[in-house]
């Protein structure tokens, strides 16, 4: 025997109008998807280059979406630090905004994109990742070995300049026996090339490692100097430009083959659109740091073109050399330095 059905009373109605409602709101739910983003340094944008890439992104991403994507950022390192960070990127659905510190372990061949010298200003840097060889290499290389992406390389800050707290720094022979904080094994290399000694220390104890004398110096664009209060715990600051300031934003494989056509291109349009707007970022900023680091009291020295000669003649063989003693095939010495005689 067939069951009657239920009379069509008011409360029917709306309870059928309720259900579907629900069910909307369900299946939208269902398809919004919130993304992890990690890196380093404080949420602040005026302060922190990463941070205010980060916020852009996030912003750009919701906005080009509707909400069916949304990024939650961890600054400060929250998640970890650089390697436990990076480990988390590859085992797992999320974005990671990695340094060389974070990058380098997996894939040293990084450090070829970091020879001394190598730009002579912000858009020969630029060209060389957005057009280089060199750079589709890399991002392809990467994604083979670790299962992640390589989706953009975020400018940090600008050129890297020396501080320290002893002497001022015109030429190498002012290195000699000084000790200098290095983000990296590749820093080492190159403060031995001037005579000094360098020794990693995690970015969150760069200022107490500077203010106990464990380190005399450091090398960072002005706006981590600013960043990290670095202009307290020393005194002068040396305007070399020796290299060019940057992190990379990785991506977990399977996260971006999760997304739908239209959410992914969403992401690196966002992607694109946020790079764009660091970048001018930056590069109006750089002045107003340096007086603002004068005006904090550190003395502030802008080595001559003849100074500058003697810095590159001492760093960009050393450097090289050191790539070949990390086992870092020639071949990826050779793209780099193509790609920025070319551009």
């Amino acid at each position: 025997m067939m069951k009657a059905a239920f009379p069509a009373t008011p409360l029917t109605k709306t309870l059928v109008t309720l259900l579907g409602a629900g069910s909307l709101m369900a299946a939208s739910l269902a398809q919004a998807v919130t993304i992890d983003l990690s890196y380093n340094g404080a949420p602040d944008e005026e302060k922190n280059a990463v941070h205010l890439f980060a916020s852009n992104l996030k912003r750009l991403v919701e906005e080009k979406t509707g909400g069916d994507l949304k990024l939650t950022l961890y600054p400060n390192s929250m998640l970890g630090e650089e390697v436990q960070r990076m480990e988390q990127v590859m085992a797992a659905p999320g974005l990671n905004i990695a340094s060389f510190a974070g990058i380098s372990p997996l894939f040293p061949e990084i450090y070829a994109s970091s020879i001394p010298f190598l730009f002579r200003d912000f858009d020969h840097a630029r060209r060389f990742f957005d057009e280089g060889e060199y750079w589709k290499a890399a991002q392809q290389e990467f994604q083979d070995r670790t299962g992640t992406r390589l989706l953009a390389v975020v400018e940090e800050g600008g050129f890297l300049a020396f501080t320290n707290s002893k002497r001022p720094i015109k030429t190498p022979d002012d290195f000699k026996g000084l000790r200098f904080r290095a983000m990296d094994k590749s820093q080492v290399a190159l403060y031995e090339a001037f005579g000094a000694s360098g020794t990693p220390i995690p970015w969150t104890e760069v200022y107490m490692a500077l203010r106990t004398n464990v380190a005399d110096g450091q090398m960072n664009p002005p706006m981590y100097i600013i960043l990290g209060s670095l202009h307290e715990v020393q005194k002068y600051l040396t305007l070399a430009n020796i290299q060019y300031s940057d992190q990379f934003l990785v991506a977990n494989d399977q996260l971006l083959e999760s997304l739908t056509d239209e959410q992914r291109q969403a992401l690196e349009q966002a992607t694109q659109e946020a790079n764009q707007l660091n970048r001018a970022s930056i590069e109006a900023k750089v002045e107003e740091r340096i007086q603002f680091l004068a005006d904090q009291g550190m003395e502030v020295y802008r080595p001559s073109g003849a100074e500058l000669a003697q810095f590159q003649d001492k760093a960009k063989p050393s450097y090289i050399s050191w790539l070949r003693e990390q086992n870092i095939e020639q071949k990826w010495i050779d793209l780099a330095l193509d790609d920025a005689g070319k551009h």
